[in-house]
């Protein structure tokens, strides 16, 4: 059996959970940028946003803002390339369940 570590100790090693912390930053930043290039009605519904391997996948709260995302993704594109410099070869738009609480 290991002894036990406390919850300080795993934060401060591990590659695998600095990896992690570097991910979710990562994604954070480009969450703010993405709600940047929007308008405030459609930031609003915006819950997630990450680029990998040159595509941009925008998660929303329901199927109307997927829609509305969907319809502008060009321009939304090219304004978020503009302001940011990220660059999506592609974008994708997925509906994001409501977390249970």
């Amino acid at each position: 059996m290991q002894n036990p570590k406390s919850i300080s100790e795993l934060l401060k090693g591990g590659k695998r959970l600095s990896q992690l912390a570097t991910r979710s930053s990562v994604r954070a930043t480009v969450l703010e940028k993405v709600r940047g290039a929007l308008s405030p009605a459609l930031a609003a519904a915006v819950v997630s946003a990450g680029i990998e391997n040159g595509q941009l996948t925008i998660g929303v709260a329901g199927a109307a803002w997927a829609s509305r995302i969907r319809y502008l993704s060009k321009t939304a594109r090219a304004r978020l390339e503009e302001q940011t410099g990220i660059a999506a070869g592609r974008i994708r738009v997925r509906v994001v369940p409501p977390l249970k609480t």
